[in-house]
Parts: structure tokens; C-alpha cells; sequence
């Protein structure tokens, strides 16, 4: 399958690997798309996985809806839902990168029959983010979120001069410069960073929606070179998770840990599967 419909929007996915292989969703983050998969895939293909990598609401052109309301976590994960009916799948295993990565916590905790195992990149639970966000320097860290919240003006900021504000965000974040010029360019298109930008500013819905506890086995992976994620939350998620559960440090890598750590990931990821 190359798409799949749900409430009138048309989303865009990569379906590759065995098709009889464990099947495997690969949900990317801000301002990513499906390729930020592009070198972790493969390696799972290897090992006889089956990955369906979709570009989520808002990064899909036929998928990007009007009003931050559209982009509150009740629907990002409801697209994965749809995702995996249109596949055919009762279940399937999650990996999740950044904003992925909390789709990823919130399957796991509201559809636990829909999801094998749960792998979370860089992003902690909510909940162990919420706390982190009062108690550590992880605020500062977020700085962005509350700048997201703005109308048009963080659009103007990132897009002026081609987009030299978002190329810098991204490298400093330690992004290679080949994908941060193919992200920029994909949030160049009409309507396609305030879509993107519409899931930080859908943050006053999703928190109506606590995410709960994490019902299923779950792989928690964090860079120390994360400059957005700090080590608080992330040692603070055990404690949202009610399965087996195994937290994985990267050292000295940043927070674009698909990209970065490609090879690391798939075997991380395989052995959490197989396991």
C-alpha cells in the first residue's frame, strides 16, 4: 500500500520489507517526514520486518486539515488506528521518533491490543514531561513550544530568507545539513509548517486527554547529546509504564536519533521485537 483515507484526508505511507515479516510503524516527528526512516528500514527489512512508515497529519499534502483542533493526539493516533485497518493488521509494533514518539505512548496506553511492543526515541511519557517541565531545566529546553503557540509569527520567523531560521534550529540541533535541507524544503510547501507547527499549538486539547500508563513491553531510547530532551524526564518515565520496560542511552548523539544512529536503532529495535 502507497495511502490510506481516513475522514476525508489522504495520508501517504511506505509500506516495505517482507510482507509476511512482523509488521513494524515507524512514526516520525517535527519537522520530519517518512524518510527520516530512510536508513533505519532497510536493516529491518534485513532481519524479516515489515515496516509501514506513514508521513502523519499535516505532513502528508492530502492530509492537512485547517485548525489546531485537528491536530490534538485523539486524531494523530487514530490515524495509526487507520493505518493499521487499512493494512489488514489487529496489531502491529510502534516505533516512534520525537512527536511519533508520543503517538507512540499514547497507543500504547489507550489501544494496547492495537500495539505488540512500543519503541520511544528521544521523547519521554507525557506525564514524567509534564513533571520534568516544573522541576528540571526541561522548560527551557521547550522554550519552542510556547513560541509555537503564537499565530503566523513563528511561520514568518523559520520561513524568512528561505528558511535560514529553521535551517539553523535544525543544525544546531545537530541535524546533517542533507536533512535538514530536505525537511525545510517539505515545510516550504504551502501550508505545511503551520500544519506541522498545529500539533504543538493542539497542546491545550491533548492535555484534556491524559495519556495514562503503558500497557505494553516497551524500549525507551535517549541521546545524551538531546538538546531539547533533558535526563529528568526521561528517568522519570518508568514509573508510566505498567509492562516490561528498558530504557537505552545513546552516547553522545543528538536528538535525531533515526538519522544519526540508524544501524544502532534497527538492532535495538529487532531485538525488542524478537524479544
Amino acid at each position: 500500500m502507497d495511502s490510506f483515507r481516513r475522514d476525508g484526508l489522504t495520508f501517504d505511507v511506505r509500506d516495505a520489507g517482507p510482507t509476511d515479516g512482523e509488521p513494524v510503524v515507524l512514526l516520525h516527528g517535527f519537522p520530519q517526514d517518512s524518510t527520516a526512516w530512510d536508513l533505519v528500514a532497510p536493516a529491518l527489512h534485513q532481519h524479516g520486518l515489515r515496516t509501514l512508515a506513514p508521513d502523519q497529519r499535516g505532513y502528508s499534502p492530502m492530509a492537512r486539515p485547517r485548525g489546531r483542533q485537528h491536530y490534538r493526539l485523539r486524531e494523530t493516533t487514530a490515524d495509526v488506528l487507520a493505518l493499521l485497518d487499512a493494512a489488514g493488521l489487529e496489531s502491529a509494533h510502534v516505533v516512534g521518533h520525537d512527536w511519533g514518539g508520543i503517538v507512540g505512548w499514547a497507543l500504547g496506553a489507550w489501544h494496547p491490543d492495537r500495539v505488540r511492543t512500543l519503541t520511544a526515541l528521544s521523547v519521554p511519557h507525557p506525564g514524567a514531561m509534564a513533571r520534568a517541565i516544573v522541576t528540571s531545566d526541561q522548560a527551557l529546553r521547550s522554550y519552542y513550544m510556547g513560541l509555537f503557540q503564537l499565530p503566523l509569527v513563528p511561520e514568518q520567523l523559520l520561513l524568512a530568507g528561505d528558511g535560514a531560521a529553521l535551517r539553523r534550529m535544525l543544525r544546531h540541533g545537530g541535524l546533517p545539513d542533507e536533512a535538514v535541507e530536505r525537511y525545510v524544503r517539505k515545510m516550504q510547501e504551502p501550508g505545511a509548517l503551520s500544519a506541522a507547527i498545529g500539533w504543538y499549538r493542539a497542546l491545550p486539547w491533548s492535555g484534556r486527554d491524559p495519556v495514562g500508563k503503558v500497557r505494553v513491553p516497551t524500549l525507551h531510547v535517549w541521546s545524551t547529546g538531546d538538546a531539547f530532551l533533558g535526563r529528568a524526564a526521561t528517568e522519570d518515565t518508568a514509573r508510566f509504564v505498567d509492562a516490561p520496560y528498558r530504557l537505552e542511552v545513546l552516547d553522545d548523539v543528538t536528538h535525531w536519533i533515526p538519522e544519526l544512529a540508524a544501524d544502532r536503532t534497527a538492532g535495538l529495535v529487532t531485538a525488542h521485537v524478537r524479544g
